[in-house]
């Protein structure tokens, strides 16, 4: 006689749908805990690529170069983004509030557009028109997520 949990099928144990929607969800946090691994390691390598950049540009005498220094900005901003995406994966694995984690992925997109409004050239778009087209959008993107942490602010402070 079979457990309760497996159905018998020609002497085989087959296991329930139950069963193995846990085995499936096993896989699947083992998975999550790979990509978090990865973020984490991702993380550090850039740490001490920045530290190299640094160095390197310090030993060169172009530290001070307002392009360089952007260059700087523009990799620990992409280092933030990196921990905030991190963060996000972590925080879905322990299966946190859905709020937390929309919150976690707004601050992730407001960092990716702050990046990206910082090593903004129109220098780097064939026409002006095509530069003002990206700035626009850039601008339209900001005020939509600034607009979400508005209301994200909002609807979870209490009444007082």
């Amino acid at each position: 006689m079979a457990d309760e949990g497996s159905q018998e099928s020609e002497g085989a144990t087959v296991p329930t749908f139950d069963e193995f929607a846990t085995v499936m969800d096993r896989f699947v946090n083992l998975v999550e805990l790979g990509a978090a691994a990865l973020f984490a390691l991702l993380f550090a390598v850039g740490v001490v690529d920045l530290a190299l950049i640094i160095g390197n540009a310090t030993l060169e005498g172009n530290i001070t170069d307002p392009q360089v220094v952007i260059g700087f900005i523009d990799v620990g901003l992409l280092l933030l983004i990196i921990v905030e995406v991190y963060q996000t994966v972590v925080a879905y694995i322990r299966e946190n509030d859905t709020r937390r984690i929309v919150r976690l992925v707004i601050y992730t997109g407001v960092i990716a557009l702050v990046r990206k409004v910082i090593i903004f050239r129109t220098e780097e778009y064939s026409s002006l028109q095509d530069a003002l087209f990206v700035a626009v959008s850039y601008t339209i993107l900001t005020l939509g997520l600034v607009a979400l942490l508005y209301v994200d602010r909002q609807t979870s402070e209490g009444p007082a």
